[in-house]
């Protein structure tokens, strides 16, 4: 009986002792890269699936995961709107602050994709639209544009503060 209450206990008073002694862990690792400073998206007018012209001040302002890629979308593709759609499953009663945005860069059918992920917004528009958003997200590693398969996250104020790979 006395080793069970310690197996249950034993953590409990290692974790009140580092904390108290101010130990904390040498690193950690941060999967996203923060964009300093966070830079405002500039207005663009893109094409929704049902032909209405959206500009991208008028998405409702709410956290933007924004992908860009082929509407014929590779499994690299189909895998980050996977984690996309996961994270915002994941934010439970919250999820209502976040949206998903998928931009079009190339041609293809949207059919498979709009039937998987119903609850993602799908834009396209001409390529220099386009070129006109992704140049906003331009990073080290590059644009958008160069397939990068990163996710870009916009702030509901409009600044592009975030990206991960």
């Amino acid at each position: 009986m006395l080793l069970v209450a310690a197996m249950f206990f034993l953590p409990v008073i290692g974790a009140i002792v580092l904390f108290q002694s101010g130990w904390r862990p040498q690193s950690q690792v941060n999967h996203g890269e923060r964009v300093i400073p966070a830079r405002p998206v500039s207005d663009v007018a893109l094409t929704a699936p049902d032909g209405q012209v959206r500009r991208f001040s008028q998405l409702p302002k709410k956290w933007t995961m924004l992908y860009f890629g082929p509407a014929d979308c590779d499994s690299g593709c189909r895998r980050q709107l996977y984690l996309m759609r996961q994270v915002h499953i994941a934010q439970g009663p919250g999820s209502d602050r976040v949206q998903r945005v998928f931009v079009v860069t190339g041609p293809g059918s949207l059919d498979v994709l709009l039937k998987d992920y119903p609850t993602m917004q799908f834009l396209t528009g001409p390529a220099d639209a386009i070129r006109q958003l992704a140049v906003q997200f331009q990073l080290p590693a590059g644009s958008p544009l160069d397939r990068l398969g990163r996710v870009y996250l916009v702030a509901p104020a409009g600044n592009f503060m975030m990206s991960y790979p």
